[in-house]
């Protein structure tokens, strides 16, 4: 039986290791991302170019994938983030954070939830250690992750008698692009840092365990804590 996954945030970094990974796993995944600059490896990634922040356009696509019935995995992966004192933020920085960060995983997962339900299927949400404590120069940051967090374990209890698997992941610093808008970046040790591919491992260990163990959280952290001034 054919099962697909879908997976936001796609395009680069830890969301284009997940779907490697997924692919290995069997799954047909949609990828969905603003922008593809390379092309898709194998027939079992399909790249959909959509900005999440049109809702509109956003639910078709879920729409037409969903009519398949095969939809097992929901990674809510994409992400954003502005750092600073909170009073620099500009309003505009900070709703696009909580729409991409919280509101889209929200909105997915509905949309989504009747068929994973059948499918006894899995929601992943891709969070960050800001989440786990305070986040200075980065407050909106870390309270929509924080949000994603507390409504990934408020779902798998609603949704755990159905067979749906609800879980979290934690990575700390992780060496991709999202922090292009701060005034820093990942150290320079390599044990200062993780590269999205662990990230991806991460889910394939969710994905792995038998039927009935839910593995609900996972923190990912490198050996060391540096970050690098720009």
């Amino acid at each position: 039986m054919s099962k697909s996954a879908i997976v936001t945030g796609a395009s680069a970094g830890i969301g284009s290791e997940i779907s490697k990974a997924l692919c290995g796993l069997g799954f047909e995944v949609f990828g969905i991302g603003r922008e593809f600059k390379e092309p898709a490896e194998g027939q079992m990634f399909h790249p959909i170019v959509c900005d999440l922040l049109d809702t509109q356009r956003l639910l078709q696509n879920i729409k037409d994938i969903a009519a398949r019935g095969d939809v097992s995995v929901l990674v809510n992966n994409a992400g954003v983030a502005y750092y600073g004192l909170h009073e620099e933020l500009n309003p505009k920085k900070i709703q696009q954070m909580v729409r991409i960060n919280l509101e889209v995983p929200m909105i997915l997962t509905q949309q989504l939830l009747r068929y994973l339900k059948a499918n006894r299927g899995f929601v992943i949400n891709i969070s960050s250690v800001t989440a786990q404590s305070s986040s200075p120069h980065g407050c909106a940051y870390g309270a929509t992750k924080a949000g994603l967090a507390g409504f990934s374990r408020s779902l798998f209890d609603e949704a755990r008698k159905y067979g749906v698997k609800v879980v979290t992941i934690y990575p700390d610093m992780t060496k991709t692009d999202l922090y292009r808008n701060a005034d820093f970046t990942v150290g320079e040790e390599e044990a200062s840092y993780l590269l999205p591919k662990e990230i991806a491992d991460a889910v394939s260990f969710i994905l792995k365990q038998r039927e009935g163990a839910v593995v609900s959280e996972i923190t990912v952290k490198p050996q060391i804590h540096r970050i690098k001034r720009k």
